[in-house]
């Protein structure tokens, strides 16, 4: 069937009716399959491998039991299976999101058994070593599973995270540590949940770590002086509290290290886009950017204004407005393949070569801006998210302009027609679906905030005196007609959110479009004479210095 489309595209491309080239075709969620991203069985799989796993970490811990199993090891096994349940139970009900792919589900689970590994790793080499507990406290990083789950999944899966290893962290140590490990496991992985959880610098990781590598070393101080002290001399004690600190930053730095540095890959293993990633992806050097500011300066524009308007009004309901910031940036991407064709990007006086095309075809070429946009995107390998943005942002709406324009075309055509000037069969058939968007459309909040941002901010552009009265007046207006239109029901935004991202919208427009004091001729003149005389000072001070040296 591959040989057959390519052949064909061929003879097209021989008489002159094709470019021979074929468009790239996206298909969502391309990196697992379908029965890895969503089969009910590979979760189950998953979640019955975490619960034996969990088992089999307790069961390598030593016992007293002559090779039998006595009621400790019952007791313990039975709490690891309960605990486990209980923490399947516990994501069933509070993190439902997480549950709908496999790949996340994989990323929690295993995330927590990696964690409660390197605690039995550790724990089982001090302990042949014989050292001092302290130590054991020191070198377990607590910060692990909680850093990792914040950064991607965010602050619910990481407290999640941090209360999970806490409370099964005290079936691998020894009881005298138990409560000791407790507290100590709870204080930290909650202060690396509340700084991580919004990192978008990978300094701040650092940060966290350096903060959860402090808390360790007060407990472990506190620990060791008045809980397990041992006699030691105080040249002793204060070369060993020296080690103590060294230790305690160290693995909360090497740990924070380890994780921003694998955050590319885990991310890219599991689909999954950080705010450092976003904010990576907003720098203006991007090579489709560039092209941008150069081929399309108005479009560029555009999307910069665009971009502030989405992003507080992302900010004001509590969505990723990182992630509204970048998509913004890329949205109308499709506009390079022919820029011209767009009124922002038309010069003043220049001819709009929209006069010498029907409106039928005028409509064509605005609307193929979205599929040329994701023919773009797929090139340059962007977001999948940046993706949907560009399919999405104009959902199904209509091009009114042009759909307008033939409405009228076809009542002067009718007009001919009753004066017997024309027949009627040859009277233009006006589709309304042929002057609409391919669609979808929007599907989630900060698609729907980028739907809305870009139509206002494009109508603000028409906006003749602003003053905030008629700002709101728009903005009412247009949020109106998207949701008369049907635009925003496949959207999760509440009617309250609305409300708010309204009020940012109109706020935003307000600060943009204030206005400013007109100078007089006679200002102007002072003002240019003004500075032309300090510039002037600034080369004489600059030479009388150079003469002076």
């Amino acid at each position: 069937m591959g040989f057959w489309d390519a052949f064909k595209r061929w003879k097209l491309a021989q008489q002159g009716l094709s470019s021979g080239k074929k468009r790239r075709v996206y298909a969502a969620d391309e990196r697992f399959s379908a029965v890895l991203a969503q089969s009910l069985w590979v979760r189950w799989l998953l979640m019955l491998a975490f619960v034996m796993t969990l088992v089999s970490l307790v069961l390598w811990q030593p016992h007293d039991s002559n090779g039998k199993w006595s009621a400790e090891v019952w007791q313990q096994v039975v709490s690891a299976v309960s605990l486990g349940v209980t923490a399947l139970i516990m994501l069933r009900l509070n993190h439902r999101e997480a549950l709908r792919r496999n790949g996340v589900v994989l990323l929690l689970l295993g995330g927590l058994l990696v964690h409660l590994g390197v605690l039995c790793l550790i724990s089982y080499w001090v302990d042949a070593n014989q050292w001092r507990s302290e130590l054991k406290l020191l070198l377990i990083p607590f910060a692990l599973a909680p850093m990792v789950h914040s950064v991607l999944l965010g602050r619910r899966a990481g407290t999640f995270s941090a209360i999970f290893v806490s409370i099964a962290g005290t079936l691998l140590v020894p009881s005298s540590e138990m409560v000791i490990y407790l507290i100590l496991s709870l204080s930290v992985c909650m202060a690396v949940v509340m700084l991580a959880g919004r990192v978008r610098k990978r300094a701040q990781l650092l940060r966290a770590g350096i903060y959860s590598g402090g808390i360790s070393l007060v407990f472990a101080l506190i620990y060791g002086r008045f809980l397990n002290s041992d006699g030691l001399l105080a040249q002793e004690q204060l070369a060993f509290d020296g080690v103590m600190c060294l230790l305690a930053f160290g693995v909360g730095f090497f740990t924070a290290l380890v994780i921003g540095g694998l955050l590319p890959l885990l991310e890219g293993m599991f689909s999954i886009t950080t705010n450092i990633s976003w904010l990576e992806l907003c720098d203006l050097n991007h090579p489709l950017l560039k092209k941008m500011q150069l081929d399309a300066p108005g479009t560029f524009h555009h999307s910069l204004v665009m971009a502030a308007l989405a992003e507080a009004a992302a900010e004001s309901i509590g969505a990723n407005a990182v992630l509204c910031r970048a998509c913004a940036y890329f949205h109308d991407i499709g506009k390079l393949k022919k820029p011209e064709y767009f009124i922002e990007n038309q010069a003043d006086g220049a001819e709009n070569p929209h006069h010498a095309l029907t409106p039928t075809m005028s409509a064509l070429i605005i609307i193929a801006h979205v599929k040329d946009g994701v023919d773009l995107a797929m090139k340059y390998k962007l977001n999948p998210r940046i993706i949907d943005a560009i399919l999405e942002h104009h959902g199904d709406s209509l091009v009114a302009y042009f759909y307008q324009k033939c409405q009228q075309l076809k009542a002067l055509e009718e007009g001919k027609v009753d004066q017997g000037l024309e027949n009627a069969e040859d009277l233009p058939q006006v589709d309304e679906e042929n002057f609409r968007y391919p669609g979808p459309r929007p599907r989630s909040r900060e698609t729907g905030i980028l739907s809305l941002a870009d139509a206002i901010e494009s109508a603000s552009r028409t906006l003749k005196k602003p003053n905030p009265a008629r700002i709101r007046s728009l903005v009412d207006d247009i949020v109106r007609a998207r949701l008369a239109d049907g635009q925003l029901d496949e959207c999760p935004l509440s009617m309250r959110e609305l409300t708010k991202i309204r009020e940012s919208f109109a706020s935003t427009l307000r600060s943009m479009m204030h206005s400013r004091i007109s100078y007089t001729k006679s200002e102007e003149g002072v003002e240019r004479k003004a500075s032309s005389s300090r510039s002037t000072m600034g080369r004489y001070e600059y030479y009388d210095r150079s003469t002076m040296m």
